[in-house]
């Protein structure tokens, strides 16, 4: 399991689960200094080194990421760390790097481009699977500490992207914090690791009997006990999305039908009070984007990526390209993780 930032761990942690059950064997490793290395569990087994993982030979490397170096051993399977959200023009969730042997991918709506990508590059295969990380999302979480059984009002989920020209953190601030005085809803906020730790701070301070401000590595309790999601463009939503529960957005960059999407501050609290009223017309679009973007509520991901995974490793890659040398990218992770050698 290969990790770079804190929400891999969750991500990967279904897959390492249906490993387990298969009676493999899994161990991590963390590149940078961004992924937290105490979220190792004390059943889990981290490698601190590339001769570690090297010494270990894994068959293969799951990364829920854009690269992966070339000198570690093992089969390299992309299982992305998000949706497809569209925020930018060029957008990266397509780009090719030249890393992997298998993409596993997520729905119609990936699936369909990426089978372009490999026939015109010829070095990789194609297998839709749904996302492993949303295997948890289908099964209720026991004891799930962001439900209040005990509170009947509706819950609002927040959470924000932390690009300065996409986030709706800021701009929702003096909204968000009259809001949650009223008291009519209850509010979960969570914001995206690199949000500018200012704005945190802020609503940090908002923290009361209706509003619980969380850090954490695992948003799928939160995506559970929420009923309306309030977002920008954050690829959360469509997480958030794939229970068939309503999102609101502010200033999106694909206002579509399965959102309600408001530009104005001030409309913010109605598009809620609607999307908690569930209108037939919207729940119908968010069921056929859903069908688009992640078919698979059976809670099975992790076992249809090894299914795909054990397939490349018993058919080789015959029929395959040779990947590109990629020569720079790989000095520059060579840099990166201190490793020369051969």
């Amino acid at each position: 399991m290969y990790v770079a930032q804190n929400y891999s761990y969750a991500m990967l942690r279904p897959l390492q689960a249906a490993i387990r059950e298969q009676g493999g064997e899994v161990c991590w490793f963390i590149e940078g200094n961004e992924a937290d290395p105490s979220y190792i569990k004390a059943d889990e087994v981290l490698l601190t080194s590339i001769e570690a993982v090297k010494a270990w030979r894994p068959d293969a490397v799951f990364v829920p990421g854009n690269v992966v170096p070339s000198f570690i051993p093992g089969i390299k399977v992309g299982v992305f760390h998000g949706f497809n959200s569209g925020k930018r023009a060029r957008n990266g969730h397509f780009q090719i790097r030249g890393c992997f042997d298998l993409y596993c991918t997520q729905g119609p709506n990936t699936t369909e481009r990426f089978e372009q990508l490999a026939a015109e590059h010829g070095y990789f295969r194609i297998a839709q699977t749904g996302w492993p990380a949303l295997d948890p999302l289908f099964s209720p979480i026991i004891d799930n500490p962001y439900k209040a059984a005990d509170d009947e009002r509706p819950t609002i989920l927040m959470c924000s992207t932390f690009s300065r020209n996409l986030t709706c953190a800021p701009v929702l601030y003096d909204k968000i914090k009259a809001l949650a005085a009223t008291g009519k809803w209850r509010w979960l906020i969570q914001f995206h690791p690199k949000m500018d730790p200012a704005t945190v701070e802020q609503y940090k301070q908002l923290q009361n009997e209706n509003l619980q401000f969380v850090e954490t590595d695992n948003v799928l309790p939160l995506l559970q006990a929420a009923d309306v999601m309030l977002c920008d463009t954050s690829s959360i939503l469509l997480m958030f999305l794939l229970q068939r529960k309503p999102v609101v957005t502010f200033r999106n960059q694909i206002p579509s039908g399965h959102l309600l999407n408001v530009t104005d501050v001030e409309q913010v609290e109605s598009a809620l009070e609607q999307a908690l009223q569930h209108p037939a017309a919207l729940m119908t679009e968010i069921e056929q984007y859903c069908q688009e973007l992640h078919p698979y509520m059976d809670g099975n991901s992790s076992l249809r990526v090894l299914d795909a995974a054990n397939q490349i490793l018993t058919d080789g890659r015959a029929g395959l390209k040779s990947k590109p040398l990629n020569l720079l990218r790989q000095f520059k992770m060579r840099k990166k993780l201190g490793y020369w050698k051969l």
